[in-house]
């Protein structure tokens, strides 16, 4: 009788057991820069939210884990992602082909096109600001800092680059004069343009990219969750939601 009391109790252990390679209640932690709204910013709660945190959070209730948002240096995060200091990069992410030789990517969700910001009282032209030497203003480890620096010099551009850890710094230094004007993504540049005395000009001459959320390259069961949860996230008017709320790229 003790035995099969002894056996019955192993089997149910077994049974609760998490199965081979997962982890039970893992956390995922997502990696964000908490300076690009509206994707990814911290409220003014103190936590972080935004269009890529919120979709993430819904992915998680649906999948069945739990996830961190941790903010950190832009310049910084795929490598934190190779060295496994985070799981994934879910924060208007660039899918471009030097970071994939590097990291996976899921999907794509959305598509983004650099633009031209100065102050709202600005004469400048486009062509003015990208062809006289201005001071321009890039995100330092962005993909639109690598283009305005890999297009620097050909077809009459001309201008000199300066790099700020978000793209609010470097807004802020257009609005007190210290550069001329500042590019970026067009999503971050229209919620300049709403809450600040900004405004974009026009688009920066560079290709337009899409976002995908960065995974580890030897954790592929990551990213198949997450393609599962953009698929059904996509697919639902939660979706729809989540633009209508946050309007990225549109000025508002």
């Amino acid at each position: 009788m003790l035995k099969k009391i002894m056996l019955i109790t192993a089997l149910m252990a077994l049974w609760a057991a998490p199965a081979l390679g997962q982890e039970k209640d893992k956390v995922y932690v997502n990696g964000i820069d908490a300076n690009f709204p509206p994707f990814a910013f911290v409220g003014p709660d103190g936590q972080p939210t935004g269009f890529d945190v919120e979709a993430l959070d819904w992915i998680a209730r649906k999948k069945g884990f739990k996830v961190e948002h941790r903010p950190l240096e832009w310049s910084g995060i795929v490598a934190s992602l190779k060295a496994h200091k985070i799981d994934l990069i879910a924060s208007g992410l660039s899918i471009t082909p030097e970071r994939a030789t590097q990291i996976d990517f899921s999907q794509p969700y959305w598509t983004i096109k650099q633009v031209v910001v100065v102050p709202k009282d600005s004469q400048l032209t486009l062509e003015q600001a990208l062809s006289t030497g201005l001071k321009i203003g890039v995100q330092a480890g962005t993909s639109d800092a690598k283009a305005m620096a890999d297009t620097n010099g050909q077809a009459g551009r001309k201008y000199e680059l300066v790099e700020y850890p978000n793209s609010a710094l470097a807004v802020q230094d257009v609005l007190n004069g210290r550069l001329g004007a500042a590019v970026m993504n067009d999503a971050p540049a229209a919620d300049a343009a709403a809450k600040t005395a900004a405004k974009i000009i026009g688009p920066a001459g560079i290709p337009e990219e899409v976002f995908g959320v960065g995974v580890a390259k030897d954790d592929p069961a990551t990213l198949e969750l997450i393609n599962e949860g953009l698929a059904l996230l996509m697919a639902d008017p939660y979706w729809s939601e989540l633009i209508a709320k946050y309007k990225p790229g549109e000025v508002h």
